[in-house]
């Protein structure tokens, strides 16, 4: 069947299984998101260094993106439904150990699990939506009301987040995931139908484990040089992941039946718009979690508050998706991506100003400015990387840019962080640290959390001083990554516009970004199917 054949209609089964596909896809989405306000309480509990933080906030979103490739592949093998419940099994449990974390390193851990056990969630609700809606107008519906779905995790896990810490202790954040997950196992084996790959090839776990490893070696790598400066075990790590990357993708280019179709990368639509995609979720989500911080940790809000004031960044991102289309129809994709860049661009160059002593404005309209601008790079470049690859290729094109969207945002998170703990423990020094045993001061160096709880056991003024140094150094801290993000954002604006400017937009009445995905899924269905 392809996505133009009309099938049997969806009724209420099939319409209420859909709402239990969403849970999972919402509850993912929150976990990216939901753990950023509770950073200092979990900093002052567990006492983290600045690198185990790190691993905390982004294994989780790295764990995801290197796995979903995977264990798309593994749901067409042993059943779409099967896993779905395996990985919401695994979830629910992980999100027990997770609030029950004693050490960081439990902690990393179980974000970990969390991660794998997200990556098996998502591409089995996707391609379960194609097996239960046949009516093409149903399915984009579905289709639909899914991305909103996980749309709507980003936005609710600050205030969801928020709301718990308010009255519960930092583990609270991951309960949610035990009677979410349960309610999916409880209702899957009545509403959502099993399907399962009658195509048999052979399963390459040398490259899935490549995935895996690669991506960890280079962010070690560079998490231990931004807590130790260069060193040889940082090298080392960061070379090999490097070597192994290299390894991953010639043996992609050799295998009849690879994880991931390298050779879409060659067509420009594709390549450079999933370069995009990526990086516009690198720069709004590694910036996330430093506002996020700068917001309870500098202006001194509660966590419910800085919840609340992330909303109008959500809502920045909202108008941007709406705007996009309509823009499509007077110019060119790539001139429309430009635009959305060079505005997340200036929203970069506004977020640079900031001091510990700003407030609320700069960082709220920056943050407005951002999200306007990556909305419609993310809509339209999803559109091109589907309908710019081949027919027979469009579900490995589908495939590679949902891993492309989470793998951008968990190496921003990643990459930026690492910037601002080098420029906070470069920054944090002078007479408000005399006279502090070693540890203190070691304390105070790694994260902003610490420097605060260390200040609430110093006498006056020693504990004013070193609040004040310590937030005027995580401000500074976040204004370079914020520059840092403004070059990126800048000089993926020129791209768009200079590498895409012949790529012609979507005649009238052809679909939309929705809806080319909507066909991406349908064709590699098809494809499964026979």
């Amino acid at each position: 069947m392809t996505s133009t054949e009309t099938g049997p209609r969806a009724g209420r089964r099939e319409w209420t299984g859909l709402a239990v596909l969403a849970l999972p896809c919402l509850l993912v989405s929150m976990d990216l998101t939901v753990l950023n306000l509770a950073v200092p309480q979990l900093s002052a509990d567990l006492r983290p260094s600045g690198t185990q933080l790190l691993w905390i906030v982004d294994i989780y979103g790295f764990m995801i993106a290197s796995s979903l490739i995977l264990m798309g592949s593994l749901g067409d093998r042993t059943g779409r439904r099967r896993l779905l419940m395996v990985g919401a099994a695994a979830f629910g449990a992980a999100s027990l150990l997770a609030a029950a974390s004693t050490s960081a390193e439990m902690l990393i851990a179980s974000r970990a699990l969390l991660g794998v056990a997200g990556a098996t969630l998502m591409p089995s609700t996707l391609a379960l939506i194609r097996n239960m809606f046949h009516d093409p107008a149903q399915r984009t519906t579905a289709i639909g009301i899914w991305t909103a779905a996980f749309s709507l995790g980003g936005v609710l896990g600050p205030l969801v987040g928020g709301v718990l810490l308010q009255y519960f202790w930092w583990g609270s954040v991951f309960l949610l995931g035990v009677p979410v997950m349960a309610l999916v196992l409880l209702l899957s084996p009545a509403l959502v139908p099993e399907y399962r790959s009658a195509e048999r090839t052979r399963f390459d776990l040398v490259s899935a484990a490549l995935t895996v490893v690669a991506v960890l070696l280079v962010i070690y790598g560079m998490k231990r040089f931004a807590e130790t400066g260069a060193d040889l075990l940082a090298a080392i790590a960061a070379v090999a992941g490097v070597v192994l990357g290299v390894w991953f993708v010639r043996r992609q280019l050799r295998m009849p039946h690879p994880l991931v179709d390298i050779r879409l990368f060659r067509i420009p639509a594709v390549g450079v718009s999933l370069a995009v995609n990526t990086g516009a979720f690198f720069v709004a989500f590694g910036s996330l979690l430093l506002i996020a911080q700068y917001l309870q940790l500098v202006v001194g809000l509660s966590p419910l508050a800085a919840g609340l004031w992330t909303v109008p960044s959500a809502l920045g991102f909202v108008l941007g998706a709406m705007v996009a289309p309509m823009l499509t129809r007077l110019t060119r994709p790539g001139n429309v991506m430009a635009l959305g860049m060079a505005v997340s661009a200036l929203g970069f160059a506004l977020l640079t100003q900031v001091r510990a002593d700003s407030g609320l404005t700069i960082v709220v309209a920056a943050g407005i400015l951002f999200f306007f601008g990556v909305a419609p790079a993310y809509i339209i470049a999803t559109d091109l990387i589907v309908s710019g690859a081949p027919p027979e290729r469009a579900g490995g094109a589908s495939a590679v840019s949902e891993a492309g969207t989470e793998f951008g945002s968990a190496l921003g998170i990643a990459v930026l962080g690492t910037i601002a703990v080098a420029v906070y423990r470069g920054s944090v020094d002078g007479p408000a640290l005399a006279g502090l045993p070693a540890d203190m001061v070691e304390t105070v160096r790694r994260t902003l959390g610490g420097a605060t709880s260390v200040a609430e056991q110093l006498p006056a003024p020693q504990d004013i001083q070193l609040t004040e140094l310590a937030r005027a150094a995580f401000a500074q801290a976040l204004g370079v990554s914020a520059a840092v993000s403004a070059l990126l954002a800048a000089a993926m604006a020129v791209v768009c516009a200079v590498v895409l400017r012949r790529t012609p937009g979507a005649p009238a009445g052809e679909p939309g970004a929705a809806t080319s995905v909507e066909h991406a899924v349908s064709n590699r269905s098809s494809k499964q199917a026979h």
